[in-house]
């Protein structure tokens, strides 16, 4: 007897990918609960911001309507504002909490890099030494992208090896090194997602696919070095 049970939904799947089952509304409610409570526990600000990100704009509403003559239709438009920025309050204190548990890993950019949308191609620890520092690489509608993280010394050194390896392959496609880090000329951690995605569009979408595929050929997988690495950051807030 055919089960009357709806199947969960899939995302739309990429060419040569399975489709991916989007979450359920439980799983979803479940996954913000936990959010809250590992927040919570690290932010002991999170709960009077998030009172006061609801309560304020619908206070200031309220009364503004009430002034005017038109408490209800102002009180439920206060409602809506205090709901939305709550959640903005609570997306921002997440992110927050999120980066403070991988900076200052070795792999904390990679982890950020890989929670990019749309399409960016990103590898992982192209280049390392045996102190942790690290370069990824990041290939995108700018062209490539090169990131390090680490001493910036050892790591300019091994962009620009990398950089070298790249010359013949890439034509005139443009490079670009970014190197995280709170020094002049860094780009702080937090940041990293901003910055790239500001850089102008010189390639084709098509271009992307290409050079990712070139360029996986031209260079066999890298052992990582030795040492914790964080996970991937959750995709959630981090916009």
């Amino acid at each position: 007897m055919p089960s009357l049970r709806r199947k969960p939904k899939t995302a739309p799947a990429k060419k040569g990918q399975p489709a991916r089952p989007k979450p359920t509304r439980g799983e979803r409610l479940k996954q913000i609960r936990m959010a809250f409570t590992m927040t919570r526990e690290s932010d002991k600000r999170l709960i009077p911001l998030l009172l006061a990100a609801f309560f304020g704009p619908l206070v200031l509403l309220v009364a503004i309507g009430i002034a005017f003559g038109h408490p209800i239709y102002l009180g439920v438009l206060g409602l809506l504002a205090g709901m939305l920025a709550t959640v903005a309050v609570f997306g921002r204190r997440i992110q927050k909490m999120q980066y403070s548990q991988v900076e200052g890993q070795p792999g904390a950019a990679a982890a950020v890099l890989q929670t990019v949308r749309g399409n960016w191609r990103i590898t992982p620890a192209v280049g390392f030494t045996r102190e942790q520092d690290l370069v990824h690489r990041v290939i995108g509608l700018p062209g490539v992208i090169l990131v390090g993280e680490g001493n910036p010394g050892r790591t300019r050194s091994l962009i620009g090896t990398e950089k070298k390896k790249l010359a013949r392959f890439l034509g005139d496609t443009p490079v670009y090194d970014v190197m995280v880090g709170d020094g002049e000329g860094q780009i702080a951690l937090k940041e990293l997602q901003r910055h790239i995605m500001k850089l102008p569009r010189n390639i084709k979408p098509a271009k992307v696919n290409e050079l990712d595929r070139k360029l996986k050929a031209m260079s066999p997988a890298l052992p990582i070095p030795k040492g914790p690495m964080p996970t991937r950051v959750p995709r959630g807030k981090m916009r």
